[in-house]
């Protein structure tokens, strides 16, 4: 398989190592370019990714791909396929698609630019690997070598593994973890921040969701254009009586950020975290973000579980007041192959994810058919399913979702219906009605997200609406 070309140039090392360690980054340098267009990160994973490497990713992500690319079509870059699938694709075909469950830690920077074979070649020699006198019969070789990379991919620091690490409280420390918890078909809503400090213009979308919907996400930065903060704004709607949901993006976070606001969040009374990618910084305005990132979600997933569970920060520190947190993140029910989509929701679940809510869907079969996938791998029983509605309000609206928002598929009956309708408004309230009367009879299905895309009167309509399924099935 031909890899994608790099997104960026190699890195180099801070301070450049001389003698036989020159050399050895040299070698590496020139030899894994070649074969794998290596970033020479220092942090080396291919034996855990079927040997393509993870850091052609723009993004950086180590851990499975965005929400936001497709098999052909990278969302940072849409001239290079997403390196990820390509990762699945072969890791399917060579029947190794479990071992991508591990989750993979972050770079650890002092190593970025060095090299790997010089370092595995030292802790080798150090275990006695290489030495005549310490052979041993070839599978017991071959196992501590399988340990020695691993050790090397997985430091103490991390510790990293694919086994699922459920809460190890069963305190319900949200309004929102409450209602899941006691099976309400629970309906949760979005709130863009304002670009200023004024809050008028925000007031008629805080009024909307007022005692009509469990609990509120805050969006962090959307489209990679600045907002009012998260954090402020979920304080705000707290004050005001709302539920919110803290959402924290691995492109505006990096490891120290993202412990320290989670810690002031729980102190804050604001327990509901959404752990995300993030859309990408060309989605955004000039100047340009920087890439790769310092975390993906599931390395937020797995640092904050550790926080809450075991009181332990990254760096090792304990603390005796940790935060109570309760844990989300995104699924896409639109992924052409669901079992991928699947993959990678079990490795979020697995790092602390306990809730999901769903990129938009607009086709019941759709969801039934990832809904299956998530089944296969007994996933519904771990994590509560939420799945994103917004009603769809022109022809106009449903072509720009569909052509300018990655992972969202519009069917060809709805935009016929739409074409037709003599007022499509009020046909888009119905659709979505009709498509929550669809799927909330679906095993797994524990609610709904409304994303209202800025539309207030319609949002206004669909709660209205919505109020008696939101009381029949609770």
């Amino acid at each position: 398989m031909k890899h994608p070309r790099r997104f960026r140039s190699a890195f180099l090392p801070i301070s450049p190592p001389q003698g036989v360690a020159g050399l050895a980054l040299a070698a590496e340098k020139a030899i894994k370019g070649w074969m794998f267009q290596c970033s020479m990160c220092g942090n080396c994973i291919l034996q855990a990714t079927t040997y393509i490497c993870p850091m052609l990713c723009p993004k950086g992500l180590r851990n499975g791909p965005c929400g936001s690319g497709s098999v052909d079509q990278c969302c940072v870059n849409p001239g290079r396929p997403c390196v990820w699938h390509l990762i699945y694709h072969r890791a399917e075909a060579m029947e190794k698609l479990e071992g991508l469950l591990e989750v993979q830690a972050p770079l650890d920077w002092s190593r970025v630019g060095h090299s790997t074979w010089l370092a595995l070649f030292l802790e080798a020699r150090k275990r006695k690997l290489l030495t005549i006198t310490a052979l041993k019969p070839l599978r017991d070789w071959k196992k501590e070598i399988s340990i020695l990379f691993r050790d090397m991919r997985q430091p103490a620091w991390w510790n990293g593994d694919q086994e699922h690490h459920p809460a190890t409280s069963h305190e319900q420390v949200s309004s929102l973890q409450t209602a899941l918890m006691r099976g309400e078909f629970v309906v949760t809503g979005e709130f863009v921040p304002p670009t200023g400090v004024r809050l008028e213009a925000s007031a008629k979308q805080v009024e909307l969701l007022r005692g009509r919907v469990h609990a509120v996400n805050v969006a962090e930065n959307p489209m990679a254009t600045a907002h009012m903060s998260s954090l402020a704004g979920c304080q705000i709607l707290k004050s005001l009586g709302l539920e919110p949901i803290l959402q924290v993006t691995a492109r505006d976070y990096q490891r120290l950020i993202l412990q320290s606001e989670v810690l002031g969040a729980s102190a804050l009374g604001i327990n509901n975290i959404l752990c995300l990618t993030g859309d990408a910084p060309t989605a955004g305005r000039a100047p340009f973000m920087g890439l790769p990132f310092d975390l993906d979600a599931t390395q937020m997933l797995w640092i904050l579980r550790r926080l809450r569970d075991q009181g332990l920060l990254l760096d090792g520190r304990q603390i005796d007041d940790p935060p109570m947190v309760f844990l989300g993140a995104a699924g896409s029910p639109n992924d052409p192959n669901p079992a991928y989509d699947a993959l990678r929701l079990e490795k979020k679940i697995n790092a602390g994810a306990q809730f999901i809510q769903t990129q938009l869907v607009y086709e019941g079969t759709i969801v039934e058919r990832w809904l299956e996938a998530l089944d296969k791998r007994d996933l519904l029983s771990k994590a509560h399913v939420l799945i994103g509605i917004s009603p769809l309000h022109s022809l106009q609206h449903a072509v720009f979702l569909q052509e300018r928002i990655p992972d969202i598929t519009i069917p060809s009956t709805i935009m016929r219906r739409l074409a037709e309708s003599p007022c499509p408004e009020r046909l888009g309230v119905d659709m979505a009605l009709e498509l929550i009367e669809e799927i909330r009879a679906l095993p797994g299905v524990s609610g709904v997200h409304l994303m209202a895309l800025g539309e207030a009167d319609t949002t206004n309509r669909l709660l209205d609406e919505l109020r008696p399924i939101v009381e029949s099935a609770s």
